[in-house]
């Protein structure tokens, strides 16, 4: 409880950070969302458009049709889809519904050593391969002065119950190698972290989706257990940006 109070009482300093700003941004209504990868939108002047959906998962309550969508506009020959969703509005709170953006922002928060968990690092690589199941992490944070590493994966976090923020919230196999990983890369001279990206505002508490996936669970636990560090990152997400708002309590 004392560490948690220390953590809170550093990010206090830290809260209402910018972290991310949208480029222009098109507003429209989710008519249906199909195959995984796919939403059909309607936009405010009624034309219909098919956008990329990045998150491959169901989505649970945050997938409501007819709710009002935030979509980008990309067009480049090299895309199969111009528009990409980025959020969805429910229950007065935009959420974010593009996954592929929760690494870049916290990439761009590493940079600017915005995280003080995880100091101290003097370099950030992404994508580096690593542990016995062939992964690869999201981020390896290394120390020039005593050449400690921190291996930092992300999770986004949308599905919730009230205030509380849960992940997963379906089985993840690729997720519960990715705990195990973290849990065998830990000695004297190597840490792990888990970021779990609460893109929505309105939660402040995160817990193991135990529900949707009990051996996810029990693996958190274990980890905790092993000295993984969990991080529990809100944000809040707008038309125009996204704002890091602290940790969440556990």
């Amino acid at each position: 409880m004392l560490v948690w109070a220390a953590l809170s009482a550093v990010h206090t300093k830290l809260k209402m950070i910018q972290v991310h700003t949208y480029s222009e941004l098109l507003t429209g209504h989710l008519v249906s969302r199909y195959k995984r990868f796919f939403a059909d939108i309607e936009l405010d002047n009624g034309e219909i458009i098919t956008a990329h959906c990045a998150n491959t998962g169901p989505m649970t309550g945050v997938c409501k049709i007819g709710s009002p969508v935030l979509v980008s506009y990309h067009p480049s020959p090299k895309r199969k889809l111009a528009y990409s969703w980025e959020a969805i509005y429910i229950d007065g709170q935009w959420i974010g519904a593009n996954t592929s953006l929760p690494n870049r922002v916290i990439g761009h928060m590493l940079d600017r050593h915005l995280l003080p968990e995880l100091e101290p690092y003097t370099t950030v690589k992404g994508e580096v391969a690593y542990g016995s199941e062939k992964s690869r992490i999201d981020f390896l944070l290394t120390d020039s002065n005593s050449e400690r590493k921190t291996y930092v994966e992300v999770k986004n976090t949308t599905w919730c119950i009230g205030s509380l923020a849960m992940f997963p919230d379906t089985v993840t196999t690729r997720g519960q190698k990715h705990v195990r990983e973290l849990i065998s890369v830990i000695n004297e001279n190597t840490s792990a972290a888990l970021i779990f990206f609460i893109n929505r505002g309105d939660c402040d508490r995160f817990a193991a989706g135990a529900e949707a996936d009990p051996e996810y669970a029990m693996l958190l636990n274990k980890a905790i257990e092993k000295g993984v560090k969990i991080l529990p990152c809100r944000f809040q997400i707008e038309p125009t940006k996204i704002t890091y708002l602290g940790l969440a309590s556990l």
